[in-house]
């Protein structure tokens, strides 16, 4: 639970000479569902990879006080700052109940991780109940369908305690089911939460949004709720003539429907 917000300022990139984030600036809160949007290579995964620690940036990166550029990745996950990947990273082997345990165990101190189980850990189970994980404790997570392997993840970050969550591409390969599922849980777990979510799926953005970054080659093109966002010319020139086919589709659907 976190009154801080996310302040990212003049955030750059730069791989051997080539800008991958060219000075971009937002800022997330609780309580929203803050999106970066954009087309492939836009640099909205390197934001993240930056605010993370997996990828060396410059300019600022800010949770409350504490500046996040620059330090170790183990640090940052210390401060709160939880994420997960396109491609879920549990271990398939072990129970819904073990991962959480694993998870859990990275803030607890390494003697409690000896001792003798007493019943569940409370984070655990209100993580599951958040989650919707609650009927699958025993299950191997490996046989857990897409979408509840993408909810595991975030129910160990939940046990955690992060108080950032960083998503990217939390629905891709979901259901429609599992993307209104994933959708109502970010809504719930932003209330005290910063969620910041990385997404392609345009109609998914459109309905769960609070507010919205696009990018464009590095840079910021537009920012605002998604009705601001779909009016401005510079987004319609990008997804509407230069963006990829199926990006392109994908926006024409949010902009032909409108609000």
């Amino acid at each position: 639970m976190t009154d801080a917000s996310l302040v990212v300022t003049d955030l750059r990139v730069e791989f051997s000479g080539f800008v991958a984030v060219g000075g971009v600036s937002f800022d997330a809160h609780p309580g929203e569902v803050r999106f970066l949007i954009g087309p492939n290579g836009a640099g909205k995964t390197t934001c993240i990879d930056a605010i993370t620690g997996l990828t060396k940036g410059t300019g600022s990166a800010r949770l409350g006080e504490k500046e996040l550029l620059g330090k170790q990745v183990h640090k940052i996950v210390r401060l709160g700052v939880g994420r997960t990947f396109q491609t879920a990273s549990v271990f398939d082997e072990l129970t819904v109940l073990q991962n959480l345990d694993i998870a859990a165990g990275l803030h607890r101190p390494s003697i409690s991780l000896l001792r003798a189980r007493r019943g569940v850990d409370p984070s655990i189970e209100r993580a599951l109940e958040e989650t919707g994980l609650t009927g699958e404790l025993a299950t191997p997570a490996g046989i857990l369908s897409h979408g509840q392997k993408q909810w595991l993840e975030i129910a160990m970050l939940l046990v955690q305690d992060a108080k950032v969550l960083l998503l990217d591409e939390p629905v891709a390969g979901m259901s429609q089911d599992e993307r209104t599922a994933t959708g109502e849980l970010l809504q719930r777990i932003a209330a005290k939460r910063i969620v910041l979510v990385v997404e392609h799926d345009m109609d998914f953005m459109r309905r769960f949004a609070t507010r919205v970054t696009v990018l464009h080659q590095g840079q910021v093109l537009s920012q605002g709720t998604v009705a601001e966002v779909q009016a401005d010319p510079k987004v319609q020139e990008v997804y509407l003539g230069t963006a990829g086919a199926a990006t392109t589709a994908a926006m024409a659907v949010v902009l032909e429907k409108g609000d």
